[in-house]
């Protein structure tokens, strides 16, 4: 998970060339995040039902290649290239961030399900937090290191957007790095098929009920990590978006 989150993001460039190259309103730019909200709601709906028995690591390595293409959309966003295809810019943008965000949630949720197999019974809360501080470093990180390459390329600059592509280019390819360690996994991925279903049934169902004083019925990790789960699930697709 570390590995995946500290790689390079070009988010923050991006940003800054779609409001002053592309002179898309703030509001327009809220409109962006609300979709790929909506469609992160959408990417847990479609776990729940269809990906909760499939291996993390398959998920993982899944997810990051199909987001690979994705995100390499983005240079013909950045070079213009997608009005030659007749595709409006304001458009391109909001479709590429809403399908990152689908594929995003389908890394991010099995992390949390498989955290929640593996907590021992009485340290949940402790291994939440020690989750979400390894969320947050290596997101740090991997904005610390994308504001470097930003720095390096000399993008924004004086309103010099010429080497973006560049920057999306490397950051995108630096996705495919942290594959090698996805066999950390092998040995404690291979739950099996029933018993991760079940115990999946409860832990994203029971996020939705009620028990006893209106307090949640899922596992003690789970329903922590929906109450306070503000960790950075954008890298785990890709440039997941």
């Amino acid at each position: 998970v570390f590995f995946f989150l500290c790689t390079p993001s070009a988010d923050s460039a991006f940003l800054f060339f779609l409001s002053d190259e592309l002179h898309m309103s703030q509001e327009f730019l809220g409109r962006i995040s609300l979709g790929g909200s909506i469609a992160s709601i959408i990417g847990i709906t479609i776990y729940q039902r269809y990906l909760r028995a499939v291996k993390v690591k398959t998920l993982l390595l899944g997810t990051t290649l199909a987001s690979l293409p994705f995100g390499l959309l983005q240079l013909l966003l950045v070079t213009h290239a997608n009005r030659q295809l007749g595709l409006p810019d304001a458009w391109f943008a909001f479709g590429d961030d809403v399908i990152l965000s689908v594929l995003g949630e389908f890394a991010h949720m099995p992390t949390l399900v498989l955290a929640a197999r593996l907590c021992p019974p009485g340290v949940e809360g402790t291994l939440f937090a020690s989750l979400m501080s390894v969320y947050n470093l290596a997101g740090t990180l991997g904005s610390e290191v994308g504001a470097a390459l930003t720095a390096a390329l000399g993008v924004g600059a004086g309103g010099n957007y010429e080497q973006l592509w560049l920057l999306v280019l490397l950051c995108s390819l630096s996705s495919l790095l942290p594959l090698p360690f996805l066999g950390v996994l092998d040995g404690i991925d291979g739950i099996d098929t029933e018993g991760a279903e079940a115990y999946d049934d409860k832990a994203v169902e029971g996020v939705h009920e009620n028990g006893n004083n209106g307090r949640s019925s899922a596992p003690p990790l789970v329903d922590a990590a929906c109450e306070n789960g503000s960790a950075d699930r954008h890298r785990l697709g890709g440039e997941y978006m």
